[in-house]
């Protein structure tokens, strides 16, 4: 990205911090369906590989169901965005009331039992809402890690805008983050990670609907090295103004094995958790990236294709 696309970007994004929290939320609501339909009716890169991702989660999807998808899609991921615009102006009893969660019990014990909790979620609904759920309705700090993004200001805005919800936000540098991590939960911390791609060579393949793909080991390591209850979480929305949700019971680690074998069964065991709640709302997986490996293995053949 160049230094002038970076400036549009980092603008682009303060307009929306600055501009549409102050939107009444129906208004955002509207501007933010208007926006997704646009998009999707470009057909973009993103929004055709977002029915490629939905295909397979779907596979006896016809093409119009797939198109259905992608629109109810694009619809969800905008909302996701016209929420966090909006989430630093919500209220506290706004933010409580925001989000329900189906069997919250197994976070609640968890945390009770202070060994510390990880929670590991998809790219679904909106995991900020959820976060700030956590702080606001459960008053319980946590610790999460973001991605470096560039231009430099808009990480900075990313992550003054999740400290503000009152969240620790550690930079995504390798070792650093997870020793830090590993601090927190030893403490009897909670520590929430997004968990459902990591294209590295560090990542754990997995089978993820059927296929190969990657995600990342962090979660079901930190759970080993410290004793912490790894809980994954799944979130949709149902059309109404409140988000839904559901955690799954902890994933335990194995007896034996060696740590890599072990990390290999959790990291499949939290995909397949995924799977299930990515299965039930297709729709609220915000996936518009190249995830499976036989996706990044065809983009590096047609590359190596002499002219």
């Amino acid at each position: 990205m160049s230094g002038v696309q970076e400036r549009i970007t980092d603008a682009l994004y303060g307009l929306g911090w600055g501009t549409v929290k102050k939107l009444p939320e129906p208004v955002a609501n509207r501007l933010g369906r208007t926006i997704a339909d646009a998009v999707w009716r470009k057909r973009g890169k993103g929004v055709l590989r977002l029915e490629s991702n939905l295909a397979r989660v779907v596979p006896d999807a016809t093409p119009q169901r797939l198109r259905q998808l992608s629109r109810a899609g694009m619809r969800s991921y905008l909302r996701y965005w016209m929420e966090s615009f909006r989430l630093p102006a919500w209220s506290k009893d706004r933010v409580r009331e925001g989000f329900t969660p189906q069997d919250v019990h197994h976070l609640t014990d968890a945390l009770a039992s202070d060994k510390g909790v990880i929670l590991a979620l998809p790219h679904m609904g909106n995991y900020d809402l959820a976060g700030a759920w956590v702080t606001t309705k459960l008053e319980t700090p946590f610790t999460t890690v973001a991605e470096r993004l560039k231009p430099e200001t808009l990480y900075d805005r990313f992550v003054a805008y999740r400290e503000g919800l009152g969240m620790e936000v550690l930079p995504h540098t390798g070792g650093a983050a997870f020793g830090t991590l590993a601090r927190r939960l030893r403490d009897g911390g909670l520590v929430c990670l997004v968990a459902d791609r990591d294209l590295s060579a560090a990542g754990v393949e997995v089978k993820f609907f059927g296929e190969t793909t990657r995600m990342p080991a962090g979660p079901a390591l930190l759970a080993q090295q410290t004793g912490a209850l790894l809980l994954p979480v799944t979130l949709w929305y149902d059309g109404s103004p409140i988000m839904r949700g559901r955690v799954h019971p902890p994933i335990d680690v194995p007896e034996t094995g060696t740590r890599a074998e072990k990390t290999s069964v959790m990291t499949q065991a939290l995909a397949d958790d995924f799977a299930t709640g990515i299965a039930d709302h297709p729709e609220d997986w915000h996936m518009l990236q190249r995830l499976w490996l036989s996706d990044l293995d065809t983009v590096v053949k047609t590359e190596e294709r002499p002219a």
